[in-house]
Formats: C-alpha cells, sequence, structure tokens
C-alpha cells in the first residue's frame, strides 16, 4: 500500500520543493524575479491541470519517474503563491531587521530566519495535496499513462477489474475504496496540521524574536 501510495507523495514533495524555493526567492528578491515567477505560475494554473498532466504523459514515456515528474511540475503553482506571500509579509518584521544588524547575509536571512516562520502553510498545503496527486496519479495509471505493470498502481488494478466489474466487482472495488481512504485520510490529516500551524501561529512569537530574547 505504501508504494501505491508513494508516486504521489513523491509528486506532491517534489512540487512542494519546487514551489517553496520558487515562492521563497520570488518573495524575498521581489523585482523582476518576482514578476517572472508569478507569470509563470499564472500560465500553468491557466491550463486545466489534468490537460496538463494528459500531454506531458502521452509526450513522454509512461512510468514511475514521468508521472513524478509530471505531478511535480504541474502543482508547486500553489505552494509558491503561499510561500511569496509569507516571505514577503515576514521580510518586514523586526527579526528580519535585527538579523541583518547583526551581518547576516541576505541568504541566510532568508533560509535561516524568514522561511521557517513561512513554511507552515506550505507544509499544510502540500499535505492536502497529497490526496489530489495519489488521484490524479490513479486516474493516468487507469488510462494506461501513468504507473506501468507490473509495478503496482491502483489505477491499474481496478482498469485491470473491467472486465469482470459484474462477477467479481471486489477486484475494482478493493482499490478503488483504498483511493478513497487514502484521499481521505491526507485531507484530515491537512485539516488537522492547518488548525495547528494556526493555532501555534496565534500563540507564538515568531522564531525570530525569540532567538533575539
Amino acid at each position: 500500500m505504501l508504494f501505491r501510495s508513494a508516486v504521489g507523495i513523491a509528486g506532491s514533495l517534489l512540487a512542494a520543493a519546487a514551489g517553496t524555493i520558487i515562492g521563497a526567492v520570488a518573495g524575498w528578491r521581489g523585482g523582476l524575479i518576482d514578476r517572472v515567477a508569478m507569470a509563470a505560475a499564472d500560465t500553468v494554473l491557466a491550463v486545466p491541470r489534468l490537460v496538463l498532466l494528459l500531454v506531458c504523459a502521452a509526450l513522454w514515456a509512461p512510468g514511475t519517474t514521468t508521472v513524478v515528474v509530471v505531478l511535480g511540475a504541474t502543482g508547486w503553482m500553489g505552494v509558491a503563491r503561499l510561500v511569496r506571500a509569507e516571505v514577503m509579509g515576514a521580510r518586514t518584521r523586526a527579526y528580519v531587521d535585527a538579523a541583518r544588524a547583526l551581518g547576516a547575509s541576505p541568504g541566510r536571512t532568508l533560509w535561516r530566519h524568514v522561511l521557517p516562520n513561512a513554511i507552515g502553510p506550505a507544509i499544510v498545503a502540500t499535505t492536502l495535496g497529497v490526496g489530489s496527486a495519489v488521484m490524479l496519479e490513479s486516474g493516468l495509471s487507469f488510462l494506461g499513462l501513468g504507473v506501468q505493470p507490473p509495478a503496482p498502481s491502483w489505477g491499474n488494478m481496478i482498469a485491470g477489474g473491467r472486465d469482470v466489474i459484474m462477477s467479481a466487482p471486489w477486484v475494482s472495488l478493493a482499490p478503488g475504496l483504498a483511493v478513497i481512504a487514502t484521499v481521505v485520510s491526507a485531507t484530515v490529516l491537512g485539516d488537522a496540521w492547518r488548525d495547528r500551524v494556526a493555532g501555534e501561529v496565534r500563540r507564538v512569537p515568531p522564531r525570530g524574536l525569540a532567538e533575539r530574547s
């Protein structure tokens, strides 16, 4: 079961990593870099993600690596926007000025002080995105454009049970229920994490201020 959902998780983590880096740099540097990054995000968001996935999967040989890369390349925009907004808000706070006054370089200030305080929403978005990535991976595998046999995939299992859906419905029903359970679990975990992060933001001062004190 872990491997069957690992493709979606890996795709979400890749998208989160790319979105965090792009959003952090865009929000911190601003100017042309910010405009170019957000223009790229808007361009990708203008095209439905499923269409992009189908086109990319059709252009390249289907397989696990292709699915992970495509999921990452089409899912970084939301995380990038969240991190950018958080970084833009955090860079004007007192602990950033204190870090600069102590001689910290802009890069160290960003990665050591600003990003740890801005990463919470990105983690929540990544957790919530796991369910969507698992669904998309299963859909691509069902269509024959995702993970290829003999590698296990819930989409392949559902597709393999189509011919016996009337005589043996459990062949497709079991992997279908597994997909639903995984998506619901990821969503519930993401909601719980979001509530926890929101509570910590209300109760705990930024890490930079704590370090100064």
